[in-house]
């Protein structure tokens, strides 16, 4: 109990005199306490904490493990006794909630070094209990070596693993924003990285085009990786892992890092009688309280109508729940006089020398709610192509098909993604529409831009699309196609024609156009591409200026059929690996 006395004796004027206990000392919760103390010298504020560490940046934990962030006392935003300290707020660490007794007003503690079991009353309450991580029961999950990252305490155990053990082959499972944020680092860290997916694809939050470009990347950095693929069972096996996949297959490896996910900690909220939502979550209003006014909650354990779309869903970052603890504690302070607006769940990763960043909502969650939607796929360059270095950025943007109000936006590239990001969010948070993205002003130099930013060149595209310029086709309507009413043109030169092509196509160059336009059949649908978009719209304004009536552009060009066409898994590539007794690596058939 830290400074518990020093706090109790200050008492001024403007204090309430409340008692306030806080469950979850990280992001969310410690925001609120040192927001409260701000607010209101003379409350009394305890805050509870399971583990034995509050205000870390569990964020960096992956970077830690691979040694990109080299000091531990680094993860540490304060202390329990610096916080303590600093704001008088009596912290009781490896001190868990167990129940709530919303009639009388009192939490049961249980003191997790002790077992000591206590009482304490409140005035109000805040629940920060956060997300706990998806643990399935496969047998064998428990062997030793297997491994999830949600805490310090996670990330101590695996930096010893690695220190003693030595391991060289590691699985991680699931490949989401932390399991490659791990299988990147320990890459770094010169270990042979496989994951396993259950998805069709890695990152969900991207749609299926943007994720495969990670998928090819990922392949340069030699990283083998089975999607569509799940992990039945885990054996003990001389000292290693087997890790049997549903699909029969079998990994022998030293070390695994479960990153299937997380969900809401409600457990807890849900004992106590409150109400919790669909998805699992602390159902909350809009000044984050609970169905009991006198309980507030917040972060990653609550759900809240998703701003866009006004649907209830769950957003598991640090950002959202740091601005709802000085919400929340406003509200307790002041009396409920600030709404929370909601998050849209922007959300940034490096992937080795990718930069992967979304908000707002994908095309497959639109589909999945009923939403009508456009979207759109464009490809620039990061800067001035006349600048050295400039590198491709891939930007997709779904809207309103009736007013052009933007839903969400993907950026896949290597320079600059986020700045770009944090543009198109500021613009969604505040119900932006596709022709505020050609009115973004931006900072404008060769080394940092294009005169025509690829924002700007986003909310032109859409433009375009809504104003029936030009009709787009994604790339998965031409899977199925009806090669008999369907004619692909191409539009680059014959020497890109036949360095690849999508099969079927017909070429003829954009510059050739206006002369052979009697090659091309005035009925049935023309789907006109290029490498990225440019040239093949220009060529559908000229065939539907000369009476062409079904002419599409495929969105994207061919750079994303490339991507979504190839195989996306990267399969087998250790099987035949051995390493000898003299660390060199071998190919051979491998024993069990």
């Amino acid at each position: 109990m830290i400074y518990a006395e020093s706090m109790r004796s200050i008492r001024t004027k403007e204090s309430s005199m409340a008692k306030i206990l806080i469950v979850g000392g990280v992001a969310g919760g410690a925001t609120t306490a040192a927001r409260l103390r701000r607010m209101d010298e003379g409350a009394e504020i305890l805050l509870f904490e399971r583990g034995r560490y509050i205000s870390y940046a569990n964020c960096g934990l992956p970077y830690f493990i691979g040694g990109v962030i080299e000091n531990r006392d680094r993860l540490f935003v304060q202390t329990p006794e610096g916080f303590g300290r600093r704001f008088r707020i009596d912290i009781r660490t490896r001190s868990e909630v167990t129940r709530i007794d919303r009639q009388n007003k009192r939490v049961e503690v249980r003191n997790l070094e002790s077992g000591e079991t206590y009482t304490e009353g409140y005035d109000k309450l805040v629940l920060s209990p956060g997300a706990e991580p998806v643990k399935p029961p496969i047998p064998g999950i428990d062997l030793p070596g297997i491994f999830t990252v949600r805490n310090v305490p996670d990330t101590d155990r695996i930096k010893e693993h690695i220190h003693k053990s030595r391991p060289r082959h590691a699985l991680i499972v699931g490949a989401g924003f932390i399991g490659l944020e791990m299988a990147e680092n320990l890459h770094r860290l010169g270990l042979r990285v496989t994951i396993v997916e259950m998805a069709e694809q890695v990152m969900t939050p991207l749609d299926f085009e943007m994720a495969a470009e990670v998928h090819q990347h990922l392949k340069t950095k030699n990283v083998e990786f089975y999607l569509k693929e799940a992990v039945s069972a885990f054996e003990g096996r001389k000292g290693r892992i087997a890790a049997v996949l549903s699909g029969g297959k079998t990994l022998l490896v030293d070390l695994v890092i479960l990153g299937i996910g997380v969900r809401p900690d409600a457990v807890l909220a849900r004992e106590a009688g409150l109400e919790i939502g669909s998805r699992g979550g602390i159902t909350v209003n809009g000044y984050l309280q609970s169905s009991d006014p006198d309980i507030y909650a917040l972060g990653d354990a609550i759900e809240f109508p998703n701003p866009i779309i006004g649907r209830a869903m769950t957003v598991y970052l640090a950002g959202p729940a740091n601005k709802q603890g000085r919400v929340v504690a406003d509200n307790i302070a002041r009396g409920n006089v600030r709404t929370y607006q909601g998050s849209i769940a922007t959300a940034i990763a490096q992937v080795f020398d990718l930069t992967v960043a979304s908000t707002g909502l994908s095309e497959k969650v639109l589909r999945a709610e009923g939403v009508p939607y456009l979207s759109s796929i464009t490809h620039s360059a990061s800067h001035a192509g006349y600048y050295p270095d400039a590198q491709p950025t891939s930007l997709k943007i779904v809207f309103s098909p009736k007013d052009g109000k933007l839903f969400g936006a993907q950026i896949v590239g290597f320079q600059g993604v986020d700045k770009r990001i944090d543009v198109i969010a500021a613009l969604l948070k505040r119900g932006g529409t596709v022709y505020d993205l050609e009115e973004v002003e931006h900072a404008y130099a060769p080394p940092y831009s294009s005169a025509k930013d690829p924002v700007n060149i986003a909310g032109f595209v859409a433009e375009n699309i809504l104003q029936g310029l030009v009709k787009p086709v994604q790339w998965y309507d031409l899977e199925g196609r009806d090669a008999g009413g369907t004619l692909l043109l191409d539009v680059r030169e014959p020497s890109e024609f036949e360095a690849g092509h999508i099969e079927g196509a017909v070429n003829i160059p954009l510059n050739s156009l206006r002369e052979r336009l009697g090659d091309l059949p005035r009925e049935g649908r023309i789907v006109v591409y290029c490498g990225v978009g440019l040239r093949a719209y220009v060529g559908c304004r000229i065939l539907m200026q000369h009476g062409f009536g079904e002419v599409f552009n495929l969105s994207g060009g061919w750079k994303t059929w490339q991507y979504v066409s190839q195989e996306q898994s990267n399969e087998d590539i250790f099987e035949h690996d051995i390493i000898g007794k003299d660390d060199n690596i071998y190919q051979a058939q491998v024993e069990d």
